[in-house]
């Protein structure tokens, strides 16, 4: 093993060198490279630190900058799994770096640990494989990535969001949803590892970490394979974007989204439609959420939810309809559920349903003024993060789902139903369904999707109104 620049394969101080001298890893795995003697590291997170010494022939150091510091480039593995189509599919979160509450709350963003450590990075996807010896794990593909600077600007809010909370004495209520790109992600089992917080010596929080969203890095993902490169240098954005840099640069993205809705606040719904040119004359059943996307959009995209920020955010625009006595009547419908993956998932925190209810979601209210003319107002727009006691719920749900799949027992019989009361169900979105979805049995089964109950629904908008002093 060296450590000496003048005797590495590579320049250590060059960026672009080390991501060339990378491509050797691809399609290989670290048992190609390994020498005779050489001790495996253990634990999770000892990959990263045996392609150092393997490959690079670096030696392993406590130094708490980037990896290649002389570079300025920080080296992270992260892995991929295969889908039932066999495509590559993003396993897990890109950690970047653990929170300490009490340390982190000194540092403005441009002089914290991740600002410093990650804005280049070198990617190395691999493959993961249950049981496999890291030795064994095949590399896929390698990215040279700068963070751009439009992202910075999301990622440094969400930064800022972060650290307000953990100086409000609010670090045991930190989530995911609180964030668009850069995450507070859970580290270790509930209740485990507690860690102090500065503000609220009272509450323990649990230990967390600076990282990447899931949502995020499947937008890298996909430039990497559309490139049709096993080994990418420079990677951009959709080009769908919401909103501009220079917007960025003198208010939140929450802020300009919701900028665009005000002036429509109060304004019927048809006159709403026939100021933003919105054709509704077949009254579509999907009119409302036509007519939230154009102003959203505000003419920059066709369709709000695949914009670049809401594709790498992982945030969703849902669209409520109040009835004039508060009942709300319909359900809210998410995406079918995957067998094969709820099967397969060891945890519930690397789950889809998971990512999908951690997630932000961006709600507009339509209010009806009189019963039963439909006439609706715009009410209400705003962004909403699942509360963590209701996470813990969809936990039991997500299990009482998992149990039933292993079981083989997929059928309405079975699942949490609306009636239950029980805040989600389980149910198609379509009265027939003609194809099947793979099943752990091979057999295949009909298709159901995750819900949100209409009650649960409603308990989201009058918590709104609560916090809005319209209780």
């Amino acid at each position: 093993m060296q450590n000496s620049s003048t005797t590495l394969p590579y320049d250590i101080k060059s960026p672009q060198s080390i991501f060339e001298y990378s491509k050797g890893l691809l399609g290989n795995t670290l048992r190609d490279f390994v020498w005779e003697n050489y001790e495996p590291k253990k634990g999770k997170g000892s990959l990263g630190q045996m392609v150092e010494n393997i490959f690079f022939l670096l030696e392993t150091n406590n130094y708490a900058g980037a990896d290649f510091s002389e570079a300025g480039m920080e080296l992270k593995c992260t892995p991929l799994k295969k889908s039932k189509e066999d495509d590559f599919l993003i396993k897990e979160r890109l950690v970047c770096n653990m929170i300490n509450y009490c340390e982190v709350v000194k540092d403005d963003f441009e002089h914290s640990h991740f600002y410093l450590k990650c804005q280049l990075m070198l990617l190395l996807f691999y493959l993961h494989q249950s049981n496999c010896d890291n030795l064994d794990l095949k590399f896929i593909f390698s990215v040279l990535w700068k963070l751009p600077k439009k992202d910075l600007l999301i990622i440094k809010h969400d930064y800022e969001v972060i650290i307000e909370k953990i100086k409000q004495g609010k670090a045991h209520e930190l989530s995911e949803g609180d964030t668009m790109y850069l995450g507070a992600c859970r580290k270790g089992q509930r209740d485990d590892s507690l860690m102090k917080q500065p503000y609220n010596p009272e509450i323990d929080a649990p230990r967390r970490a600076f990282s990447l969203k899931m949502a995020y890095m499947r937008t890298v993902l996909q430039y990497v394979i559309k490139s049709g490169k096993n080994a990418v240098s420079n990677v951009t954005g959709a080009k769908s974007e919401l909103v501009s840099t220079n917007a960025l640069l003198k208010h939140s993205f929450d802020d300009v989204l919701l900028s665009r809705f005000r002036p429509f606040l109060n304004m019927q719904f048809e006159k709403i439609a026939k100021r933003k040119d919105v054709d509704i004359s077949n009254n579509p059943k999907n009119k409302f959420a036509m007519v939230a996307n154009a102003i959203a959009a505000s003419a920059k995209c066709a369709n709000i939810n695949r914009s670049e920020e809401f594709l790498k955010a992982g945030l969703t625009m849902k669209t409520i309809r109040v009835q004039a006595n508060g009942i709300i009547k319909e359900a809210m419908s998410f995406e079918n559920i995957d067998y094969i993956e709820v099967a397969e998932c060891e945890e519930w925190i690397e789950s889809r349903l998971y990512e999908l209810y951690s997630s932000r979601f961006m709600f507009v209210i339509f209010k009806e003024q009189t019963v039963g003319k439909e006439d609706y107002l715009l009410d209400d727009v705003f962004f909403w993060t699942m509360p963590q006691k209701d996470l813990e719920w969809a936990e039991v749900y997500w299990n009482h789902i998992k149990d039933n799949i292993l079981a083989n027992h997929i059928s309405e019989e079975y699942w949490w139903k609306g009636s239950d009361k029980m805040k989600f169900h389980v149910r198609p979105k379509a009265q027939k369904a003609v194809d099947l979805a793979p099943t752990p049995d091979g057999k295949g089964a009909k298709k159901f999707c995750y819900w949100f109950n209409n009650d649960y629904v409603r308990e989201i908008v009058d918590n709104r109104r609560k916090e809005l002093g319209n209780a």
